[in-house]
């Protein structure tokens, strides 16, 4: 269910921009996120598995009142800024199919809250379900498009190799950094390691490490078919609009527009526009699992799911209504990329608790990560939060130029 998570409308928009912009060079950003999110996510599920408590209550016992409540706020963001994505990307994808205007396919998405809640109420392997079918969905939509578009499979292996223009390069680093915050997203490691005590699990140390064992190779699997997912949406973009003169091409209704009369088939259109609708629909439900999961586990205080849901939505709904009347599609495309890269500049504060907590032997005993593991974690947290300060100031030098 948490893989669900990596394959939202950000996770769209990124890679739409990369694929157009720089074709297949930002690849090995999407497999890299990946990998980190496979380490991260088999951390966030061995601490609910080993301690029996979720990441925000982990905080929540570890730090004083201040600093949870700091955590709380910036995980908040993240979520909201989550939110406007799947908002934006699902009114974009009612647009295309049935001609709903934007700002009104913006606000009916307010109403997805009912169908979660009427899921919920049928029981968690029933949303479990719902989410699997949304997942075949697009990964059948996807296929088809990639045999469509005709890619250049040598120049896709070259693209999985790193280049250091991904860092020297202003606009290709802030397209790379929002792929990385559409793919290792903070409050899905929140998320993640509260759904995995949903399962029936022996208190012994036996039991406890047969599930993590087990639900690594699940989690890990799942990520790895959201990667082929996400490389897919650049390759498709890379093969179908670097260089053939759309290079600029961000928006997911440019391209929805360009894909049918540049592929030859006005198939590949309806295609994409129905997983995109399945993508938004999927990443909503553990957006609203998410929101109540960091409330709780922060504060320790419980909303009935539907106000919960509302709050979060409004929050995303207001600034994409304003830009939606204001820009029209081309602005929102840009709020798209922009919630994704203000998602990557959330993760240290979800990324180090969770690497600080899983290598304490006081908090996991003998679940505690192996040195090596430490030191691969502890790698990857310091790259995350170096790639944002990076970011920061290539962008400070930018505005005060």
């Amino acid at each position: 269910m948490v893989a669900v998570g990596y394959m939202d409308p950000g996770n769209w928009a990124t890679d739409l921009a990369g694929g157009a912009r720089f074709g297949y060079t930002l690849l090995s950003v999407v497999l890299l996120s990946n990998l980190m999110a496979m380490l991260l996510q088999a951390l966030a599920l061995k601490l609910g598995i080993a301690t029996g408590r979720d990441l925000a209550q982990a905080c929540r016992d570890h730090y004083s009142r201040p600093v949870s409540f700091v955590l709380w706020v910036f995980c908040e963001i993240a979520i909201a800024a989550c939110d406007l994505a799947e908002v934006i990307g699902s009114a974009i994808a009612l647009n295309l199919l049935f001609g709903i205007p934007l700002i009104w396919g913006v606000v009916a998405t307010a109403l997805d809250v009912l169908l979660i809640l009427a899921l919920q109420q049928k029981g968690f392997r029933r949303l479990e379900a719902f989410i699997v079918a949304l997942i075949v969905t697009v990964g059948l939509c996807f296929t088809a498009e990639i045999a469509f578009s005709h890619p250049v499979f040598s120049a896709v292996l070259g693209g999985l190799v790193p280049t250091g223009q991904i860092i020297t390069n202003p606009n290709m680093l802030y397209i790379a950094i929002g792929i990385l915050g559409a793919t290792v997203m903070p409050h899905n490691l929140y998320l993640h390691s509260a759904a995995v005590q949903t399962r029936n699990v022996g208190d012994d140390v036996a039991s406890k490490r047969e599930a993590i064992r087990y639900g690594t190779i699940d989690s890990t699997v799942a990520l790895f078919l959201a990667f082929l997912i996400n490389g897919a949406i650049l390759v498709l973009a890379s093969a179908t609009f670097h260089g053939t003169g759309h290079e600029s091409v961000a928006d997911i209704g440019d391209a929805y527009t360009l894909l049918s009369p540049l592929l030859g088939t006005s198939l590949a259109s309806v295609l994409f526009a129905v997983a995109l609708l399945a993508s938004g629909q999927n990443s909503t439900i553990t957006g609203t699992l998410a929101g109540q999961i960091v409330m709780e586990g922060f504060l320790d205080i419980s909303l009935p799911p539907w106000i919960r849901r509302m709050i979060t939505r409004l929050i995303a709904i207001v600034p994409a209504v304003i830009v939606t009347a204001i820009y029209g599609e081309h602005g929102i495309g840009v709020l798209i990329i922009l919630s994704q890269v203000v998602l990557a500049l959330q993760l240290p504060f979800a990324v180090v608790p969770l690497v600080l907590f899983t290598s304490s032997r006081a908090k996991m005993g003998e679940f505690a990560n192996h040195p090596a593991t430490v030191v691969l974690a502890w790698t990857t947290a310091i790259v995350i939060a170096g790639l944002n300060g990076w970011l920061l100031i290539v962008m400070a030098r930018q505005w005060f130029a």
